[in-house]
């Protein structure tokens, strides 16, 4: 029966059914299955679309859709991670957020998404991020990497806000800044500051991965 839930759990992710992934991880934490091995398997559901999507087999809105389902599920399964006091392995923490002014979540749903796939630890701190809140988040957290998205062309200067507030508060040689989206260039992300800069979702990941000296 287990197995039966986690390949579900995986192809709920591959066919981008949002209410299928919440209602399948219920049902997984219900029957007691391991917490770890279902989010292992949305992982790999998320992991396939997104390894398509760099072959040309999936494009943008699946790679949204899958990215979508995962994270409908993944809540439901971490929050019983935490009852139960499992341990998920890690090869680096992540803080991630949109900066202020700007509301949308789509790209940053996808990078989150797939960041957790390789087995990043990410801690999404939302939309409309104020630099407080970054900076706070860098101090408590302690990541090894801060990624901020702006994906207007308005709102992109609250990158280099946050990065100079990261050096005034003696932060900025403990923390890897990458930024992204589309209002945001390879050029601008030079020029305010920011250890690198991708264009795509699983573009980011290879980024940070890199970031850290894992590939």
């Amino acid at each position: 029966m287990a197995n039966n839930i986690l390949e579900n759990l995986k192809k709920a992710v591959v066919e981008f059914n949002l209410e299928g992934a919440a209602d399948l991880a219920r049902q997984a934490m219900e029957e007691k299955v391991d917490p770890l091995e279902a989010l292992n398997a949305l992982t790999a559901g998320i992991r396939e679309v997104g390894d398509g999507y760099g072959r040309g087999d999936y494009f943008l809105p699946e790679l949204v859709g899958a990215a979508d389902a995962m994270q409908a599920a993944v809540p439901i399964i971490e929050e019983e991670i935490k009852k139960s006091g499992s341990v998920k392995q890690s090869i680096g923490k992540v803080v991630i957020g949109t900066v202020s002014g700007d509301i949308h979540t789509i790209g940053k749903g996808m990078v989150t998404s797939l960041l957790i796939a390789r087995g990043f630890e990410v801690h999404d701190i939302g939309i409309d991020v104020p630099t407080e809140k970054f900076i706070e988040s860098v101090e408590q957290l302690e990541p090894q990497i801060l990624a901020m998205s702006a994906l207007l062309s308005m709102t992109a200067p609250e990158t280099k806000k946050v990065i100079d507030s990261l050096t005034e508060a003696g932060l900025r040689d403990k923390v890897k800044v990458m930024i992204g989206g589309g209002a945001i260039t390879e050029d601008y992300a030079k020029a305010v500051g920011a250890d690198g800069y991708s264009p795509t979702a699983p573009g980011a990941v290879n980024l940070a991965e890199k970031m850290l000296g894992i590939n």
